[in-house]
């Protein structure tokens, strides 16, 4: 999401020098959307796998707006079929190897939007389909329908998650496991809150909550998220890493999570996401993080936890 993007985001020039650089890290799968940059980030990456595709693991998504036309947004039929060879073009490739929704369209139903994705599979244009920003019941509805009718089914899903940020631990989690789909987890450094660059007095011009005012964000500059970001400094000391790896290793070693995915603007914040592989967090740390910043209890989750509890102890 950071290439190509005006303000927060780093240049064609420095995008290209970032992958090179995670490909030499060992790193293949890229993530992008059409409406990142508008439609720019996606032509950055097609120039970054040009003469390489097959090295590259490609992840993109349409649903989001790319213009002012009705019909430029939403999970139709129509536009699914339009945004996906679009998205072709721009990439400079014949296919995508996982094509998402990129948040649930209620306009629209999960039927059409399913059959159209499971058209582009049989085509050959996409080689499998997942979802983002889908709610619990609405994932495993997408899934049911998809068992039903024979058609490719949701393979993973990409949810906002971090350290500040845990509430998909209440249902999607279940679900993933139970239903083998695979978490790709989206700001998992709390758009850089969890790197602890920003402070309570001061949020650094370059960083993406200093340039965006998004609803999203009002979870992430709050005194909760402060407490949060001072344990998750004190523990970093303690393990002898950045706040950014312990963040970034903390979800890593959860068995829910496939991949969570960074968005670096410069080469030393990538050297420093990529060193979180390379640590280990011991069981007392992962204890005082789980506890310092577990989601306050929910009903029914809460509840059934209490009874199953109860009932186990009969």
């Amino acid at each position: 999401m950071t290439f190509g993007m005006p303000g927060w985001g780093c240049d064609e020039a420095t995008s290209l020098a970032l992958v090179e650089r995670f490909l030499e890290a060992g790193g293949n799968f890229v993530d992008t959307a059409d409406a990142y940059a508008g439609t720019i980030s996606e032509e950055i990456c097609g120039k970054a796998m040009a003469g390489r595709r097959t090295q590259f693991v490609l992840a993109t998504k349409c649903t989001m707006p790319t213009g002012s036309g009705p019909n430029d947004r939403g999970a139709s039929r129509k536009h699914i079929r339009e945004s996906c060879d679009a998205s072709l073009r721009r990439l400079g490739t014949d296919y995508i190897d996982l094509y998402q929704i990129h948040a649930e369209d209620l306009w629209t139903p999960l039927e059409e939007t399913l059959g159209a994705l499971d058209d582009l599979v049989r085509a050959g244009k996409v080689l499998y389909v997942g979802a983002s920003n889908f709610r619990a019941y609405r994932l495993m509805k997408a899934l049911a329908l998809s068992d039903r009718h024979g058609w490719a089914r949701f393979v993973s899903l990409q949810p906002q998650y971090n350290l500040i940020i845990r509430s998909i631990e209440r249902e999607h989690f279940a679900l993933a496991r139970e239903e083998g789909v695979g978490l790709i987890t989206w700001s998992p450094l709390a758009a850089g809150m969890l790197s602890g660059k920003v402070t309570r007095d001061h949020k650094p011009p370059e960083s993406r909550l200093a340039q965006r005012d998004f609803e999203l964000y009002r979870f992430y500059f709050t005194e909760r998220a402060f407490r949060i970001v001072d344990v998750v400094k004190d523990c970093a000391k303690a393990v002898g890493c950045t706040p950014a790896q312990l963040a970034l290793a903390w979800q890593l070693a959860k068995p829910e999570v496939t991949a969570a995915i960074i968005g670096a603007r410069k080469q030393e914040q990538l050297d420093d996401n990529l060193g979180a592989t390379a640590v280990t967090v011991p069981p007392e740390i992962v204890a005082r993080l789980e506890k310092e910043t577990a989601p306050s209890p929910e009903y029914p989750g809460a509840f059934i936890d209490f009874i199953q509890s109860w009932l186990g102890n009969r």
